[in-house]
């Protein structure tokens, strides 16, 4: 297959339903609310109060947050060529999301992973995960005490046979941008985050049971300010 058609393919969006919460086999899949595309302060404001959190209220996170978070890490931005809210090398979109969800009214404990072409939620494993995942993060006690975490992941494979040896360094640096736009859009929603980097590669990877050669980069505790 040619350079082109390859680059052509990346840009077709995928298509699946919209309407309605989903059963595809073992697999329930959550329609994300729309994001909000107006704040109520502004880009400088955010930057400006932009913190490492790692303690966290009680409440709960709701779905509508969920999503705009979600929306604000990898979310769809042009429809017809698939551009997302963070940069990507040669628009060839490495990163993958995983929400571990717990506590709240509208989504059943469990990991989700997002799909962007969609702005839905896809569980993938039932429970709470987030005692397995401190146990490979250095005990790091943000992690469980956060009702929701984020973590990022790469697929080298999407990357690499366009920029070769420089194909890991690039996934390094859009899981940078990724994990800022999460950042910045917590600030007015009011929410806590901080990126963890001390963690067992081997370890996440069983917990989340990713495939070979998907790369966990980053981990982030998400939780209401208190």
């Amino acid at each position: 297959m040619s350079l082109l058609l390859i680059g052509i393919l990346l840009f077709i969006p995928a298509c699946s339903p919209h309407d309605s919460n989903l059963e595809t086999g073992n697999m329930t899949t959550i329609t994300l609310p729309e994001p909000n595309l107006s704040g109520d302060i502004s880009l400088e404001e955010t930057l400006q109060k932009r913190r490492s959190v790692r303690e966290y209220a009680s409440t709960q996170l709701t779905l509508v947050e969920i999503g705009q978070l979600a929306w604000s890490a990898q979310g769809i931005t042009d429809q017809t060529r698939g551009f997302r809210t963070a940069p990507s090398a040669g628009a060839t979109f490495p990163m993958e999301l995983y929400f571990l969800i717990t506590g709240t009214d509208d989504i059943a404990e469990g990991a989700y992973r997002y799909l962007p072409d969609d702005h839905v939620l896809e569980q993938i494993i039932e429970g709470d995960l987030r005692q397995n995942l401190q146990s490979v993060a250095l005990g790091q006690e943000s992690i469980t005490e956060a009702p929701v975490v984020l973590v990022i992941t790469g697929v080298l494979s999407r990357i690499e046979p366009r920029y070769r040896d420089r194909a890991m360094r690039y996934m390094y640096m859009e899981a940078g941008h990724v994990a800022q736009n999460v950042y910045l859009q917590s600030v007015p929603l009011e929410i806590g985050t901080v990126v963890i980097g001390a963690f067992s590669d081997d370890g996440v990877s069983d917990v989340l049971q990713l495939d070979d050669g998907e790369y966990p980069l980053y981990i982030m505790p998400i939780g209401k300010l208190r």
